[in-house]
């Protein structure tokens, strides 16, 4: 078997059962022990497995708890968040009516904006501004505003979004897979996420690669519940991925 294809079948096995032992991989193989250590090898420096004394556990089931400041995040993976944002601006139609997710990602769209007729609702007050000083027709939900992502949320946001259908709606999310979703940290940014993602036509989530394995602790969506857009594979095994589009 080639290495990459049993690279793939390795990741395939531990979406399967969560972990994995290099016993289990070398008699599933019928591989030697070495070469099998070779692979956990190289998937732990991409992100796609953790290595664990005599195996492999999956990267997701590494809770990730922390939410850095959006002062922070901006500068990470900028480059690939800018040709996401502008491929997913590329997206809005005329008299589309659009909600805008919170998040640094679903924010480097702003600036390819050009679709005058579209419409658009957000939970982000930093969106808001950027979109009314562009010109854009702008609705901020009302509610509470949490200081770490400047997304409103809270009851008063989930009720207001219960009114709305969108066109298109473009989100963020703090880590995606396959077994456990699109996934966020909080459980309010969830309840809005998940809420704008049900009356939203048609669902995007924007995401860099180093998104993929990570898993934190509130599900907003199951993976195929939207298309992802993101700046390159995670590994082969997303190659033939129907929801999945790699922007160049």
């Amino acid at each position: 078997m080639l290495t990459e294809k049993r690279q793939e079948e390795i990741i395939k096995l531990l979406e399967e059962n969560g972990s994995v032992t290099v016993q289990e991989l070398t008699e599933y193989f019928q591989a030697s022990e070495s070469t099998i250590r070779r692979d956990l090898n190289v998937l732990d420096k991409k992100g796609a497995l953790v290595k664990v004394f005599g195996g492999a556990i999956q990267s997701g089931r590494k809770l990730t708890t922390r939410e850095e400041k959006v002062s922070l995040r901006m500068e990470l993976h900028r480059e690939e968040k800018l040709r996401i944002g502008k491929y997913a601006a590329s997206l809005v139609e005329p008299e589309d009516f659009i909600y805008l997710d919170a998040g640094t990602t679903t924010g480097a769209m702003i600036p390819y904006l050009t679709e005058r007729s579209a419409s658009f609702v957000t939970n982000a007050v930093s969106h808001a501004l950027q979109l009314s000083e562009n010109g854009f027709r702008v609705i901020l939900i009302g509610g509470e505003l949490k200081n770490s992502t400047e997304a409103i949320v809270g009851n008063e946001a989930f009720v207001t979004l219960h009114k709305y259908h969108f066109t298109k709606g473009f989100f963020g999310a703090n880590g995606i897979s396959r077994r456990f979703g699109f996934t966020t940290p909080d459980i309010n940014e969830a309840m809005i996420k998940e809420c704008a993602m049900k009356h939203s036509r048609q669902a995007y989530v924007l995401c860099d690669h180093s998104k993929f394995y990570q898993t934190t602790p509130v599900c907003f969506g199951e993976f195929t519940s939207a298309q992802v857009l993101t700046d390159c594979l995670p590994d082969e095994s997303y190659q033939q991925t129907a929801n999945l589009t790699v922007v160049s």
